[in-house]
């Protein structure tokens, strides 16, 4: 294998993938890239046996091959570099020779035969979808996915098609996320997968621009194609609680604030709560709700804050920090929070828009 290519040229798809590169690696292919030249085309290929990141550039090539070689040493040397230098590679037995100016470098290579590959992920269907609704979808839910569970189907985010509509939903057993989108065109089979937490996690940082992309939906895995980039994860093998059921209906105990002057309140509230629960108490009356917290060094906070409400009075404890994750989620200037009563969860949504629902579970206090 012999190719030339622009520093910048390289360090695109080499930056692409190396997040999905393990550091501390059982099996040490695992911590090589896979390299694929041919037709002037260099394919880079990093995996971690559970997300498969896939980036291809343009390059010239002399002679085609494929070789693997450390991830993280090729894309040091890289950055290394200086900015404009035009990067030279070449494979001589199991060495790779790297040379630019005056600098070069030799790295040791394993055999493109070891490295571990996807190649057809027997997809059920593919529903292409605008970039910006994935992001959106990740966004509103990965906070609530569990980590490191023993309810290991926790442990990732829930995508579900049906109808017209995708949606994603996280859960850790003590708050859920559910956001969805219309996609309209034709209707959409009904599905529902579990893409893993690292996996959501990489889609996320991957996720940005314009322009549509297709999400093929395996038995077994997801692949997603986006701007140079292939993403494949392996699918947690699990069922999903039905989280139809936790989603309370609609209360006559319904508060509607400001979303910012309540978030402000619950942040400087939360200062004195106790550092390991975090719990915070509501207590709701027409004439407002007051935000109580206090510690294990008997310190207090207390703040007031004006909210439209007409139900029952209410006093009821959350894990302060769930509450906002929940709040920051929620779009637009008001927020509404509505509860049956003390022992209930907390739906909170923004008024007269239900694509998106965040429910928190309350504690004792």
């Amino acid at each position: 294998m012999k190719l030339s290519a622009a520093r910048d040229v390289l360090l695109k798809p080499l930056q692409a993938v190396i997040g999905v590169v393990e550091r501390r690696q059982t099996m040490p292919i695992l911590s090589n890239v896979l390299l694929v030249a041919r037709d002037g085309v260099l394919s880079v290929t990093a995996t971690d046996l559970e997300v498969e990141l896939v980036a291809k550039t343009e390059v010239d090539v002399e002679t085609g091959g494929e070789i693997t070689v450390s991830g993280r040493k090729l894309l040091d040397i890289c950055k290394a570099l200086p900015e404009g230098a035009e990067i030279g590679i070449n494979v001589s037995g199991e060495k790779l020779g790297v040379r630019s100016g005056r600098s070069k470098f030799t790295l040791a290579t394993l055999p493109a035969a070891e490295f571990p590959t996807v190649e057809d992920i027997k997809a059920g269907q593919t529903i292409t979808v605008p970039m910006d609704v994935l992001g959106r979808l990740i966004e509103k839910t990965h906070f609530s996915m569990a980590q490191q569970d023993v309810r290991y189907y926790l442990n990732g985010m829930l995508l579900e098609t049906g109808g017209q509509h995708l949606r994603a939903v996280a859960t850790d057993g003590h708050r859920l996320a559910l956001c969805q989108a219309e996609l309209g065109g034709e209707k959409l089979s009904e599905q529902q997968v579990i893409v893993p937490r690292k996996g959501v996690l990489e889609l996320q940082r991957l996720l940005g621009g314009d322009g549509n992309l297709d999400i093929e939906l395996g038995a077994n895995h997801v692949r997603i194609q986006l701007d140079g980039i292939r993403f494949t994860s392996k699918l947690i093998d699990g069922r999903f609680p039905e989280y139809e059921r936790v989603i309370p209906q609609e209360s006559s105990n319904e508060m509607t604030a400001d979303k910012e002057v309540l978030r402000s309140a619950l942040q400087r509230t939360a200062i004195l709560s106790n550092e390991k629960y975090r719990g915070i108490r509501l207590v709701i009356r027409d004439s407002g709700v007051v935000l109580q917290a206090h510690n294990p060094e008997q310190e207090e906070a207390e703040e007031e804050v004006e909210v439209q409400y007409s139900g029952d009075d209410i006093e009821i404890g959350f894990n302060v920090n769930y509450l906002l994750d929940a709040i920051g989620a929620v779009e637009g200037d008001e927020i509404t929070l509505s509860v049956v009563d003390s022992n209930s969860s907390c739906l909170v949504r923004e008024p007269g828009n239900d694509d998106a629902k965040f429910v928190v579970m309350p504690m004792r206090l």
